[in-house]
Order: structure tokens, then C-alpha cells, then sequence
């Protein structure tokens, strides 16, 4: 008995040193799902960066065109606010669908000072300033015609735009223009020359409204080294429809205002006996008058045969040939012949009426002779199907 318990002590001791190593290993394999020495196993969250904001033009730029955009970025994040203002004067601009990125849309100011401020989401914020060229070459309107401040105009009459320089960027020049209207209509500019466009409607505009005419030229480029330092606004006063209708065979000009004849007038047209006197036919503006106005022929000096140098009254200029509805006491012809040297006579009393309510734009309609009027005779651009006006825009 004694024999046989000494050897079941030693087995007891191995059972519970078995269970005790056996314990050990679940031990190790639980602590495998905690971190290892050396940074090993799962990592803790992450902060995200904060966004950087970069700004072009560079800080401190003093030579930047007018026309650069001028553009500001986040690298992670969305762009809370941005401006750029120079004098107070805000520049235009739009954020990408993300906002990550804002991007001017419109010209700056030249030789102006322009700051930069903006602020991410997250309040991260960057500034910086720059300047803009100040250009060799300034261009700016140098007139608008007709845009008398108070003159009523014509339904025919046209825009005439007139720069200071010559413009090569016609294309640029010309989206800085832009007409509106209170009776929408449908119209194109057309340059005739390096300095000159014209805007005309399809069809007359409608009367007894307000036209615009804006020219947001700042900054825009015109040419080498030249932009634009000024912007413009007029107000263009359309009033009555008031339209002349004159048959040279029948010696008649009828007027009729907003559709209703108002006065009919016997006349007397070109003799037709050279070119030079024969009326030309077409549709003509007013494009001015004068009382009096002083006449002389052309293409003649003092002594050679139909020479003339006249005082005419009341005197309502309708193409740069010379051309005139004016007053002349020749009531045995008017009504009978057609005996001037081109022009419309009409009595006297029945010339200063049209006279005193003509506007500048007003349409004239001559038929009746061989000689048509030139698209470019004075204001003679309703000659010019619209069709073919609109392909001398350079945006066509």
C-alpha cells in the first residue's frame, strides 16, 4: 500500500503542472489581439490634414494682365468664402461643383490693387495681394451715337459704337457689349472699320421704349498691351414709330406716326438728268438736321456749270451723298416734276412741320428711281439684309 501511493503522487503533480501549461497557452493566444512592441497590429484613427489654400496670381505680383484669372484652390476640404476686391470693387467669380476651387469670371481693373481673402470649412484661412499692369495703350468708347441724354430716337435707328483705339480683339471687344431692351428684340453688331460697330436690329425696334447699351470694357484686352480702363452705360429713348413713305413718280410723301397718317406733303425729287441728281431709292434714316443748312454742289468750284452754294431751311439730312427732306417755295414743280438736284423739296410750311417732328433714326422710304441706296451711304444700313449683317460680327 505504502509502494503504490508514492507512485500516484508524482502523477498528480504532472496532471496539475499539464493544466497549468495548458492554461499558459489560452493565456498567450488571447494576448495575440492586442498591439505588438514596435507599433505592430491595429492602428489608432488618423487626424485629417488641415486643407492648404493656394492663391494665383503669386503674393506680391505687380505686373499681372487684366484678363488673367485669378484662381484659389484647397488641397483637401471646401473653400467656405473667397474674395478679391480692389477699391472696394468685388471681383466676379465661381466655385467648382466641389468647391475646392474658385476661378474669376470676369477682367480685372488695370494698374488697380487687387487683395485676396479666403477661408476653408474647416476655418483655415489665407490672404495675399497683387497688382495689375498698368497698360501701354488705354481703350475706352469714345462715343455712342444716338445717345443724347433726353433725344428720342427713331425706330430704324442703329447703335454706332466708336473706340479710341484700333482694335485687333475685335471678338473680345465685342462680348464686353451688350444691348438690352424693354421690348426684347433680336439684333448684331457689325464692324465696318477697326474703330467702329454698329448695332442694328432684324426688324425696327418696337417704339415708346427703353434701350441700354452697356460696354464693360475693364480689363478686357483690345489688342497688344491695350485694355480697357472704362466701362460704359447709356440710355437709348425709343419714341414714335414715325415713318415717311415717298413715291418719287406720284411726288407724295406720306408720314404716318404709330401707324396713323399724320400729314401728307407734295414734293418734287431728283431731276435724274446725271446720277449725281437722281434720288437714290431705298430705306433711309434722318440722320440729322439743321435750319439752315448751307449747300453747295459737289464735285463743282464757283463758275462751272450747276455749280450751287444755297442757305436751305429747315433741312433733314437722310444720307451722306447729300441728300435732304427740306423747304423750298417751289410749289409749281412739287406734287408735278421732279426737278432738284436729289433732294426732297417740300413747301415750306410742310417742311418745317417735319422738320420740328422728325427724330434722329426715323425710317424713310424712297421709291420710284434706278439709283439704289448704298448700305453704307450714311445710315443707309437697312439696304443690308439682315442675313448678311449679322456675318460681319466677329463672333459670327
Amino acid at each position: 500500500m505504502l509502494t503504490v501511493e508514492r507512485h500516484r503522487t508524482p502523477l498528480a503533480a504532472l496532471a496539475l503542472a499539464t493544466a497549468a501549461v495548458l492554461a499558459t497557452a489560452c493565456s498567450t493566444g488571447a494576448d495575440t489581439k492586442a498591439p505588438a512592441a514596435g507599433g505592430q497590429g491595429t492602428e489608432a484613427p488618423s487626424t485629417p490634414a488641415a486643407p492648404e489654400i493656394r492663391i494665383s496670381p503669386a503674393k506680391g505680383s505687380q505686373t499681372v494682365r487684366p484678363n488673367r484669372k485669378v484662381v484659389i484652390s484647397a488641397s483637401s476640404g471646401a473653400l467656405e468664402e473667397v474674395t478679391v476686391e480692389t477699391g472696394g470693387q468685388v471681383l466676379e467669380g465661381d466655385f467648382d461643383a466641389e468647391r475646392t476651387k474658385w476661378t474669376s469670371t470676369t477682367p480685372m481693373i488695370p494698374a488697380s490693387d487687387y487683395t485676396v481673402s479666403a477661408r476653408a470649412v474647416d476655418g483655415t484661412t489665407a490672404s495675399s495681394s497683387f497688382r495689375t499692369l498698368k497698360p501701354e495703350h488705354e481703350l475706352e468708347v469714345a462715343d455712342v451715337t444716338p445717345a443724347i441724354k433726353g433725344e428720342k430716337v427713331g425706330v430704324g435707328a442703329p447703335i454706332i459704337v466708336t473706340f479710341n483705339q484700333q482694335i485687333a480683339n475685335k471678338a473680345g471687344v465685342e462680348k464686353a457689349l451688350k444691348v438690352t431692351s424693354d421690348k426684347p428684340s433680336q439684333g448684331a453688331w457689325r464692324w465696318i472699320n477697326d474703330t467702329t460697330v454698329i448695332y442694328r436690329t432684324a426688324k425696327f425696334w418696337q417704339p415708346h421704349q427703353k434701350v441700354t447699351f452697356t460696354a464693360r470694357l475693364k480689363g478686357v484686352q483690345g489688342g497688344k498691351d491695350m485694355y480697357g480702363v472704362k466701362d460704359m452705360t447709356k440710355v437709348i429713348h425709343i419714341g414714335a414709330a414715325q415713318i415717311a413713305t415717298i413715291d418719287t413718280r406720284k411726288h407724295k410723301m406720306i408720314v404716318k406716326r404709330d401707324g396713323k397718317v399724320v400729314q401728307t406733303m407734295l414734293i418734287s425729287a431728283g431731276n435724274a438728268s446725271t446720277r449725281e441728281y437722281t434720288t437714290t431709292s431705298g430705306v433711309h434714316l434722318a440722320m440729322g438736321k439743321a435750319n439752315p443748312e448751307r449747300m453747295i454742289s459737289p464735285g463743282r468750284k464757283k463758275g462751272d456749270p450747276g455749280y450751287y452754294d444755297l442757305m436751305i431751311n429747315h433741312a433733314v439730312r437722310f444720307s451722306n451723298s447729300g441728300e435732304y427732306v427740306h423747304a423750298l417755295n417751289n410749289v409749281w414743280a412739287q406734287g408735278r416734276r421732279n426737278v432738284s438736284h436729289g433732294c426732297i423739296n417740300s413747301r415750306p410750311d410742310q417742311a418745317k412741320w417735319y422738320y420740328d417732328q422728325v427724330q434722329r433714326g426715323d425710317v424713310i422710304t424712297i421709291t420710284g428711281t434706278d439709283r439704289e441706296m448704298e448700305w453704307n451711304n450714311g445710315w443707309g444700313f437697312w439696304q443690308m439684309p439682315y442675313t448678311q449683317w449679322k456675318k460681319g460680327s466677329a463672333l459670327a
